[in-house]
């Protein structure tokens, strides 16, 4: 049972709140490391409703990706538009959209909605060929990073997409970064996985002028799979309810914190996280605190996407 403390803050039971609903456009992984499988669980962890939108269907297994397999522009818009009609939504989840004509209608589609916030990932695309993956840039950053309240990426993928000409000696940090997403639209940016070597694997979420916090874990043995949509799925979903950008940020690594130690092979792949780890009984009492070092947060709320499309 949860603590009084949280039973006494929960409103009169007597009229239940409906969960947030998050809008998502991901494609489907058929291991259920990452994609809509992903994000539908990492989402009702966090206490609000996938409203799943398929751009695709990936061709994978635990270890690695063979093939992608894209719906139409026309299949996407569909989609969304039907549920739309029917259902508000208080947050939108981007994942792969598979196209850049998909992520014209994703766009487009936010641009009619800017008052709901856009958490767009740019997901690790060194499966892909290069001419597609520059196709796919492009129209991210003239369509989708104009309409973000935040990017979500790790900081080599980011890096390597934001950044190509960086000649510094030291690598770009999460401002950096931030910096150079903002200069396309985006106004704040989520960067995972920056390496400090012995000193562990930072995250962190920065504006253009500032980094707003940052939390650093130790090493855990990989390679993992899907905690990309974990993290921003989570992220998003805390976010549609209600919660603050640096809140929802420390609130989901510490949830990605739990599934990746708690993570399980079901195949002869990667290890993938597990989601539901806090369901497990009985718990261990001492897997319940990350070891986490917690820069002072600066408590934001995420800005609308109000740029016109």
């Amino acid at each position: 049972m949860p603590p009084d403390s949280v039973i006494s803050s929960l409103p009169d039971q007597s009229e239940p709140m409906p969960p947030a609903c998050v809008l998502v456009f991901n494609s489907n992984d058929p291991c259920g490391a990452s994609g809509l499988a992903a994000d539908v669980v990492a989402i009702a962890c966090a206490g609000a409703h996938a409203l799943p939108i398929m751009t695709g269907t990936f061709a994978r297994d635990t270890a690695q990706i063979f093939d992608h397999f894209t719906l139409d522009d026309e299949a996407v818009a569909e989609q969304a538009r039907a549920v739309l009609e029917d259902v508000e939504v208080q947050a939108i989840k981007l994942g792969f959209a598979g196209t850049p004509d998909n992520l014209g209608v994703i766009a487009g589609l936010a641009g009619d909605y800017a008052d709901v916030p856009l958490i767009a990932c740019m997901p690790d695309l060194s499966w892909w060929n290069n001419d597609a993956i520059e196709a796919y840039h492009d129209a991210f950053s003239q369509l989708v990073l104009p309409q973000t309240a935040v990017l979500v990426g790790s900081h080599s993928t980011l890096w390597r997409w934001l950044l190509p000409h960086w000649r510094n000696n030291r690598p770009p940090g999460a401002r950096d970064i931030a910096m150079a997403a903002g200069a396309l639209g985006a106004r704040c940016t989520l960067v995972t996985g920056i390496n400090l070597a012995e000193r562990g694997i930072e995250n962190a979420l920065a504006t253009p002028q500032s980094v707003l916090v940052s939390i650093r874990f130790g090493h855990l043995d990989g390679p993992f799979t899907g905690s990309g949509d974990t993290l921003s799925a989570s992220f998003c979903a805390l976010l549609a309810n209600g919660n603050e950008l640096v809140d929802a940020f420390v609130e989901a690594l510490n949830y990605l914190d739990g599934s990746l130690k708690d993570g399980f092979r079901p195949g002869m792949g990667h290890t993938l996280p597990q989601r539901l780890f806090w369901a497990k009984s009985p718990r261990d009492p001492d897997d319940a605190a990350p070891d986490a070092s917690l820069s002072t947060p600066t408590a934001q709320h995420p800005p609308p996407h109000d740029k016109p499309h």
